[in-house]
């Protein structure tokens, strides 16, 4: 995949709030061209962030992200693939634990499509969390609807509050959809934490059928750590009130 005119507008975002100190890593070597249709978006969305540039400052000659991602200011990118066919510096295998070497390694991750094309999504994820150094971030944009046939899964927001905020303890700092298109007419949509309400998410009638990110930003802290498991919001919910119900009856029983 390649950064496009929706994950640029949020680049562009992030970068006015947060620049990494450390190491930052790209999964997959991301592209980066502009795109004709929305060309005026580019220098929009900088002027909306207070960003004194134009959308041609970017550009690499051969179409690829890491100058887009450095004078955004995120940092010398380093590349990671499963093979070095464009280039990649650090070969891994996501499917698999990343070496020892690099975890707690990078201040800033850029998954920009590539975990939706891992077949073992929940070791893609335990890989990128031991990556993160703690105060590290993470950005993710991978298929939430429309995406018919371009990667092996599709995700659900619920994903991101399961895993990364309950089981893994990590701030969840933004989670939304995001059109491809902006002009889409259902536009971003951003998503709470369904353990609120104990209830999931309804996304009838929010999300269009048009091709639509589910974008995040997560933060992993000193108090993060890796699960045993996760579970599913409402269901925890559930289980949980049906536990504290039982206590509270035993308690009374006992009590009398």
């Amino acid at each position: 995949m390649g950064v496009d005119v929706a994950l640029f507008d949020r680049l562009v975002e992030l970068s006015t709030r947060f620049q990494p100190r450390g190491r930052t890593l790209m999964l997959g070597r991301q592209s980066f061209t502009i795109q004709t249709r929305h060309r005026n978006a580019y220098d929009e969305s900088l002027a909306r962030h207070g960003i004194d540039a134009r959308r041609f400052d970017f550009l690499q000659e051969d179409g690829f992200a890491e100058t887009l991602m450095e004078k955004l200011g995120f940092g010398q990118i380093e590349t990671m693939d499963f093979s070095d066919y464009e280039g990649a510096a650090i070969l891994h295998d996501l499917n698999k634990k990343p070496e020892r070497k690099l975890w707690n390694q990078f201040d800033f991750i850029f998954d920009g499509g590539t975990v939706e094309h891992v077949f073992n999504v929940p070791m893609a994820l335990e890989g990128l969390y031991r990556m993160l150094k703690p105060g590290g971030r993470l950005i993710s944009a991978n298929g939430l609807n429309g995406w018919y046939g371009h990667g092996m899964y599709q995700f659900n927001p619920e994903l991101v509050w399961t895993f990364w905020r309950r089981a893994c303890n990590c701030n969840v700092i933004d989670c939304r959809a995001v059109p491809v298109d902006p002009d889409d007419e259902f536009g971003q949509v951003e998503f709470r934490d369904p353990a609120e309400t104990g209830v999931r998410l309804k996304l009838k009638n929010q999300i269009g059928p048009g091709r639509t990110y589910l974008y995040y930003e997560v933060e992993k802290t000193k108090e993060s750590h890796l699960p045993d498991f996760a579970l599913q919001s409402d269901y925890e919910t559930r289980w949980n009130g049906h536990e504290n119900a039982g206590a509270t009856h035993l308690e009374t029983e006992t009590r009398t």
